[in-house]
């Protein structure tokens, strides 16, 4: 019974911590462009590796 105590009070900071850092993000613009990347893997750029 006394690790609850600590444990809910520690849950309850760590899942605040976690909302932080994905208000944080989010307003970062980091989840602005979630397409884009998966494209740019499909993207044929050997042109730039043959130079010689």
């Amino acid at each position: 019974m006394e690790a609850l105590y600590l444990l809910i009070p520690l849950s309850l900071v760590l899942v605040a911590v976690a909302i932080w850092i994905f208000f944080g993000a989010a307003d970062s613009g980091q989840f602005d462009d979630l397409e884009g990347p998966a494209l740019r893997v499909l993207r044929d750029d050997d042109r730039a590796a043959h130079t010689d």
